[in-house]
């Protein structure tokens, strides 16, 4: 016999729901007993972008089996939310930042890596391989795919609403509260690996005529080799970081 319940998203959560379904009261019709998580999760929404979880007044976890007449209030992570952290279901944020992203996401990679952050990216990666790297190096997934943060073993992720590149990094940014943490050309945008000054003379014979009269500042990543100087493209870079900055 089918029975239900009642579900509430709030906030950014209203984002994986039909239009029809945000910002109101919805019928979930169920047989036995499921769990909370995979209840909210056939609605739409993924637990890795779930914080609280309230069945009238009492916090419950992921676990939690619903019944029959349950109202259930389903909240995002937001600053406003003050709660003890024991009842938060996200575990608690990383000391220092580091992601992976999904096939999908390249140009986003280059961009975090240009303001100096820890970002995993390779276009052959698939859902397995980035799930397993991000649980063993406690990595924050960022992803278009939203069945990929459905997946169970999934800690910590978040689901990219923009689709341009642009966007996406201010998304990134206002999300985790990156503002006030970059470190510009400190890694390489190609690879991640982080970047070292070297003399002109170390890396003279790899450098085009041109750059060799007019450029004395270089960088060399410690992964791939590839080398950095402050060029136009450099400028274009600083511009764009002044751009989030303000």
């Amino acid at each position: 016999m089918n029975r239900a319940a009642r579900f509430r998203f709030y906030g950014s959560l209203n984002d994986f729901l039909p239009p029809d379904r945000r910002q109101r009261t919805v019928r979930y019709d169920f047989a036995g007993r499921p769990a909370v998580k995979d209840s909210m999760e056939a609605l739409g929404v993924p637990h890795p972008e779930v914080a609280l979880i309230a069945v009238g007044k009492n916090p419950v976890g992921f676990d939690h089996r619903i019944s029959p007449g349950e109202r259930i209030a389903v909240y995002p992570s937001f600053r406003g939310l003050k709660v003890g952290p024991e009842i938060l279901l996200q575990p608690p944020p990383l000391i220092e930042p580091a992601f992976i992203l999904d096939v999908h996401l390249g140009k986003l990679a280059r961009r975090l890596r240009m303001l100096g952050f820890d970002c995993l990216y390779r276009n052959d990666y698939d859902d397995r391989e980035i799930i397993r790297i991000a649980r063993r190096e406690d990595r924050t997934i960022l992803t278009r795919d939203r069945g990929l943060l459905k997946n169970s073993a999934v800690r910590r992720g978040y689901w990219l609403r923009a689709q341009t590149p642009a966007v996406q990094l201010r998304e990134v940014v206002e999300r985790f509260n990156l503002k006030g943490r970059f470190r510009p050309f400190r890694r390489c945008m190609v690879c991640n690996g982080l970047l070292e000054e070297v003399s002109r003379q170390e890396v003279l014979d790899r450098l085009p005529p041109r750059t060799r009269k007019e450029h004395n500042q270089f960088k060399r990543c410690t992964g791939c080799g590839k080398i950095y100087w402050p060029g136009s493209h450099h400028r274009a870079m600083q511009e764009r970081i002044a751009r989030l900055l303000n």
